[in-house]
C-alpha cells in the first residue's frame, strides 16, 4: 500500500531538520489498526564525520514538536528518528560525500569492488583498492553500499 501521507510530513518535516543543521533523508510511515509509526531518517548535510547523539536527540526533541503543531498524523503514532546506519545505500554525489573516509561495495557493469572511500564530488568518486586509487563515475554506478569493519 501506498504511502500517501510521507509527502505531507517531509513538507512538514524538511524545513525543521534544516534548522537543526541536518538533512532529511527519509519519511516514512505504517499504520497497524489505529496506531501509525512515523520513521525519519536524518542526516548531516554534506561532507564526511558521524551524526552524533545529541544532534540526534535534538532533531528528534524538534521534530516531535512539530508533528505535535501541525497534528499531520490521525491518530496516536510512534515517532522514531534514526540515521541511514552503518551499512547505508549510497545513491547520490551527497552519499558518496558523506562516505569520505569509510569502506563501500560499488557495483559498476564491470563488476563490484570494495575499498575506502578517499574523495567524491558530483560527478566521481575515489575508492582506495589495495593501497591504489580508483576513480569511478558516480553515472556509472549501479549500487554501493557502505561496509561495517568490525
Amino acid at each position: 500500500m501506498k504511502d500517501t501521507l510521507a509527502p505531507r510530513l517531509s513538507e512538514v518535516l524538511a524545513p525543521v531538520v534544516e534548522e537543526a543543521g541536518l538533512h532529511l533523508e527519509a519519511v516514512e510511515t505504517t499504520r497497524a489498526g489505529r496506531y501509525s509509526t512515523v520513521r525519519v531518517v536524518v542526516d548531516l548535510l554534506d561532507g564526511p564525520g558521524d551524526l552524533d547523539l545529541d544532534s540526534l536527540t535534538e532533531v528528534t526533541r524538534a521534530v516531535s514538536r512539530a508533528l505535535d503543531e501541525a497534528d499531520p498524523v490521525p491518530g496516536q503514532f510512534t515517532l522514531e528518528v534514526s540515521t541511514p546506519g552503518a551499512e547505508r545505500e549510497l545513491s547520490t554525489a551527497r552519499h558518496f560525500r558523506r562516505a569520505v573516509g569509510h569502506r563501500a561495495r560499488v557495483t559498476t557493469p564491470q563488476g563490484e569492488v570494495t575499498g575506502l572511500v578517499r574523495g567524491a564530488d558530483s560527478t566521481h568518486l575515489t575508492l582506495e583498492v589495495d593501497g591504489e586509487p580508483l576513480t569511478i563515475a558516480v553515472a556509472d554506478v549501479t549500487a554501493a553500499r557502505m561496509v561495517a569493519v568490525l
